[in-house]
């Protein structure tokens, strides 16, 4: 058995009927040129002869004294794990979404390996798609994207290509018991590991203080507690809504360079005109600007397990009306963290991370300080693959992450690029954003006025 990490384990404390914390992906396939028409049942029986899981695909969830393992399933059934299913017709893009918006709703069974995957036909313009989703603690956001680019080739000719779950691991655990040698062993890392984190800390505290004392001077930079409430903010349902849209990169790209920006910065923004003019059409736009948790990972090798994480709070400007002036704020707040973690170890950077997010965390698990409120809305810009991908034959044509949505903090925004695209998955609570849908044609919108700010012509946008 492998234990699991603190991380790890704090995800599963988090979740509840209203929360799950399960991350996703779907991708969008066209058939290849020579599908028959029993070409998706072939493909659906191909897949579900693959039964034997590897890992982590293979584990289960097992608890000894209080604290969680991971334990190989010995009863997989691969019909509980992959289910193929087609969408009501006419099988338009927005049938797919509400379908992934009320599979993403459901929490996964822990008495089985946490994960599944939907093959979903009947949309039309001869595609299918994959829904993938697995839970947080088994693998990061970045982790899964590796995992499903893994799945996928450059070669349109190749083929019997496995599932995902079927693929073998890039990095073995060692798995098996535990034995004495090992969990002294364990002991022993965790005991040097315990020492190296307390050195941090004089250090981490000098930071937090400095960037609480430059808040009260700069009205850009962000410090703890600053972030306004606003809808939302608000407690959440189990219901999701999913929302998705593709951007051609070369617009964004040429927006960075009238700015002098970089890519992120322009996402950045982007989201934050986007929840200006919706919480304005809602009468609900603070005063204060929105605070965004920005995750950076923190990985500096090709694994796909686990969870190596920090971030930064970046300032959105909401509460600016003129687009390149918001841009401007979004810029120096993000340059500020950058800076301040340019000065830090990779230890330091996680000891502030969780120093910065303790307060958020026990209100999630508790609830007992709704008004400790670091930050609004969690946006993530996951890199994808610069080469067109394909499975076994058929094209993949988008992929969008679908991420978490957490108790008063209802939006998560996550960004992931393919070829020549930015592809933008949005989740969130259906009652506390409705229509939230809005705001890709709020999205949209900002790039026509950031356009406009900087006198370039736009392209428009790919679907």
């Amino acid at each position: 058995m492998t234990p699991l990490s603190p991380l790890d384990q704090l995800f599963l404390w988090m979740e509840r009927r209203q929360q799950p914390m399960h991350v996703a992906g779907l991708q969008l396939f066209s058939f290849p040129e020579d599908a028959g028409p029993r070409y998706i049942r072939d493909l659906a029986e191909q897949m579900r002869e693959y039964s034997t899981p590897q890992p982590p695909f293979n584990k289960r969830l097992v608890t000894r004294f209080g604290q969680g393992f991971w334990d190989i399933d010995t009863q997989f059934d691969i019909d509980h794990h992959f289910r193929h299913e087609a969408l009501p017709k006419p099988g338009r893009i927005r049938e797919l979404l509400a379908l992934v918006s009320a599979e993403h709703s459901n929490l996964l069974d822990r008495a089985r390996p946490l994960w599944e995957v939907h093959l979903i036909e009947g949309i039309q313009g001869k595609r299918f798609a994959l829904y993938s989703k697995i839970h947080h603690s088994v693998a990061d956001g970045i982790a899964s994207m590796r995992m499903g680019m893994r799945a996928l080739s450059p070669d349109p000719e190749a083929r019997d290509l496995p599932p995902i779950w079927a693929m073998e691991p890039r990095r073995r655990s060692s798995g098996g018991s535990l034995n004495p040698t090992e969990v002294a062993s364990g002991l022993a890392r965790l005991t040097a590991g315990l020492g190296k984190q307390a050195a941090t800390l004089p250090n981490v505290v000098r930071e937090i203080q400095k960037a609480a004392k430059k808040a009260k001077t700069d009205p850009d930079c962000v410090s703890l507690f600053q972030a306004p409430h606003c809808q939302l903010n608000e407690p959440i349902t189990g219901s999701r809504r999913f929302a998705a849209q593709s951007y051609s990169k070369s617009r964004i790209h040429a927006l960075a360079k009238a700015f002098d920006a970089t890519l992120n910065d322009i996402v950045l923004a982007m989201c934050g005109s986007a929840l200006r003019d919706y919480l304005i059409s809602m009468h609900e736009l603070p005063d204060q600007p929105l605070i965004a948790m920005v995750p950076v990972s923190l990985r500096r090798d090709d694994s796909d397990a686990g969870n190596q994480i920090a971030v930064i709070l970046a300032n959105l400007g909401t509460h600016i009306a003129d687009p390149a002036n918001r841009l401007r704020v979004v810029k120096a707040s993000v340059q500020d963290a950058k800076q301040r973690f340019s000065q830090m170890t990779p230890e330091e950077i996680l000891n502030y991370t969780a120093l910065t997010l303790a307060p958020t965390g026990l209100n999630l698990l508790t609830g007992l300080v709704p008004k400790w409120q670091a930050f609004n809305v969690i946006i993530s810009n996951v890199p994808g693959p610069k080469e067109p991908l394909y499975w076994n034959g058929a094209r993949l044509e988008g992929m969008y992450p679908v991420s978490i949505a957490l108790d008063r903090i209802a939006l998560n925004i996550t960004v992931t690029s393919y070829v020549d695209s930015l592809e933008f998955g949005l989740i969130g609570c259906r009652r506390t954003l409705p229509s939230m849908q809005r705001l890709l044609d709020y999205l949209e919108n900002s790039i026509h006025e950031l356009e406009t700010a900087a006198g370039i012509c736009g392209i428009p946008k790919r679907r």
